[in-house]
């Protein structure tokens, strides 16, 4: 084995590159995860530099290495789609989504994704996360003055959407009662 440990990692990765992300393409759903596979790879090859073998032999033991980076990539996908799927049950059945209003959920909803991202998450955290002010400026990194201003011309867009769209403000409050 040589003495220049990244000397020779970096004549592994300039040989082994190519074939080593080809291989992995071949076996994965996207270039996202293939980016992640090759990377724990060669991370493994770095951190075992004197266990990789010398010369041609060392492509092969990097494919089996890319082999189970990818059998414990499949494991974690697997593993996070059941968790998915747990978790979509348990929403299903809870409590909160059955107490929501049916009339005019659609209409308040549809002003409410009308509103700007940062409007639109303000009054989330306020009236479902139920935050103060206090809260809200540690959450979003601004003072309280800055959340007591943002917060107060947010309420003011979205009580003017809701009068343009025909809504009562009235029913938009037991809208947001209700969901908490």
């Amino acid at each position: 084995m040589g003495d220049d440990p990244p000397g020779r990692f970096v004549e592994i990765y300039e040989h082994a590159y190519r074939p080593v992300l080809a291989y992995v393409l071949r076996r994965c759903q996207g270039p996202d995860d293939a980016a992640d596979v090759v990377a724990e790879t060669f991370m493994t090859a770095w951190r075992r530099i004197e266990e990789v073998p010398e010369g041609d032999a060392a492509r092969p033991w990097l494919f089996g290495v890319a082999r189970r980076v990818l059998a414990n990539h499949r494991r974690g996908e697997r593993r996070h789609e059941q968790r998915t799927a747990a978790l979509r049950e348990q929403l299903a059945a809870s409590p909160l989504l059955a107490r929501l209003p049916q009339d005019g959920l659609s209409e308040i909803s549809r002003v409410f994704a009308g509103l700007s991202e940062d409007d639109r998450e303000l009054l989330a955290l306020v009236a479902w996360e139920q935050l103060d002010t206090a809260q809200l400026g540690r959450a979003l990194g601004i003072s309280r003055n800055a959340v007591r201003v943002r917060l107060y011309r947010a309420r003011r867009r979205f009580a003017r959407a809701l009068a343009e769209a025909g809504i009562d403000h009235s029913r938009a409050v037991e809208f947001q009662r209700s969901a908490l």
